[in-house]
């Protein structure tokens, strides 16, 4: 009798249960359908043929028209201005390191104090993850002369750990010469400056004047074995590349002393995590020194880059939104009729306002890939044709450098479209002010 009841109960109850499951499966759907319904309606006026022959045409154009400017100016402000950056910091890295470690005796003269082997493990350096390799060197200043002109130059001694390879970037003629640790080779690199200065060329000989400590002075006569280039001035101008055991007879130094140890690394964003590590493992008595402050007034030039493309990205975004919440704001005014059949129909002013935004945001998509393809074809030319030139002694490179980062890339086209969007809002209420009965007309 019990089982009967029960029987009875679950048979009446069975039904109550798939009827509220069917309830609910259809409230889902419909607010399933009612988030869809604004992508969906903007995709419909987007693609309408009826945009090909109204306003809509000559609005659609100017809001895609502004966001390819904005996309190729912001695209080529961020290549060319971080391309420049790195390829100067590059530059200056791998002519004197990354990192330099010198005496703390050095003083404000090129001529090298003698490196403290107290404390310093340069093996540990060497082995170090952020560190690709490390050299020695030592400087001296004198006079390159010839039979009718002279110039001052630093004679930078290296030795036979020189990484030829990575200096062969700088070379635009002759040959790296081969340094060993003994004896002495004559052959130098000058700088093409230096070279042109001097009327010089590859396989010329040329005297150099050199003073020892008690005034005397030293003369000695190199061959020119290549000549190279690196567009910066403030190393142009001075630096000439021989042998390390010229300066240490010309400094007095024992066979085995240096003046200071170039350290390059295998990456130059790792140059703040690796150089802590560095100075710990260099000795009390000695320093270390990163490339770009040797030099502070490129680092100030370096600075001005990230000042220059915030400022330029900001206006073009201003630009860009203005023109879009232009857009915006006609097309509401051209479907004043469209507006008000679907708040008749049911449509809530948040629907509403998410069809007009996902509308503009779907006229700006053509124009980011346009905007994408004309910047990226132009940055792409200039970094393998290098068409557009710059004065070195002004801008440190002598051609527009570019670093073309993905990151960056994706980065700006991705912004712009969130951007935009968040700034459509605001305008977008407008729509809450449109009465139905008013701008329905009836024929």
């Amino acid at each position: 009798m019990v089982c009967a009841e029960i029987f009875v109960e679950v048979r009446h109850t069975i039904p109550k249960i798939i009827s509220l499951i069917r309830t609910k499966f259809l409230i889902l759907r419909l607010k399933f359908i009612a988030l869809k319904f604004p992508i969906y309606f903007s995709k419909k006026i987007a693609f309408s043929k009826d945009n090909k022959n109204n306003l809509s045409k000559v609005i659609v154009f100017i809001g895609r028209l502004s966001v390819a400017l904005g996309i190729i100016v912001s695209l080529i402000t961020v290549s060319t201005g971080l391309g420049s950056k790195k390829a100067i910091e590059s530059r200056l890295a791998n002519f004197s390191g990354h990192i330099s470690v010198k005496s703390t005796r050095s003083n404000s003269s090129y001529n090298t104090s003698v490196l403290n082997k107290e404390g310093l493990k340069l093996n540990e350096i060497k082995n170090l993850e952020e560190v690709a390799g490390a050299q020695s060197y030592a400087t001296v200043s004198g006079i390159l002369r010839t039979e009718d002109n002279f110039d001052g130059v630093i004679l930078k001694g290296v030795s036979k750990d020189f990484d030829a390879e990575r200096f062969k970037d700088f070379m635009i003629s002759g040959e790296v010469p081969k340094f060993t640790q003994k004896g002495y080779n004559n052959q130098v690199i000058l700088s093409e400056k230096i070279a042109n200065d001097l009327h010089l060329k590859t396989k010329d000989s040329i005297v150099a004047v050199f003073s020892k400590e008690d005034q005397k002075l030293i003369y000695r006569k190199f061959e020119i074995s290549g000549i190279y280039k690196t567009d910066i001035k403030m190393i142009d101008d001075l630096f000439i590349i021989g042998d390390i055991n010229h300066v240490r007879k010309i400094q007095n130094m024992a066979n085995d002393e240096v003046g200071g140890i170039d350290i390059f690394l295998k990456k130059t964003d790792e140059i703040d995590t690796a150089f802590p590590k560095i100075e710990r493992l260099i000795g009390f008595k000695n320093f270390a020194e990163k490339a770009t402050d040797k030099y502070p007034q490129i680092v100030d030039w370096i600075g001005l880059f990230n000042t220059n493309i915030g400022i330029i990205i900001s206006i073009l975004l201003v630009v860009v939104i203005i023109n879009i919440i232009m857009v915006l704001l006609i097309l509401i005014i051209e479907r004043t009729n469209s507006i008000g059949v679907l708040k008749t129909l049911g449509a809530t002013n948040g629907q509403i306002r998410a069809v007009f935004i996902n509308y503009t945001l779907l006229i700006m998509i053509p124009g980011l890939i346009i905007g994408n393809v004309i910047g990226l074809g132009l940055l792409l030319l200039q970094k393998f044709f290098g068409i557009i030139k710059l004065n070195p002694e002004n801008y440190y490179v002598s051609t527009v450098p570019v670093d073309l980062n993905p990151i960056y890339i994706l980065a700006i086209s991705v912004g712009i479209l969130i951007i935009s969007a968040i700034a459509l809002i605001l305008p977008s209420y407008l729509i809450s002010k449109i009465s139905p009965v008013k701008v329905i007309k009836y024929d």
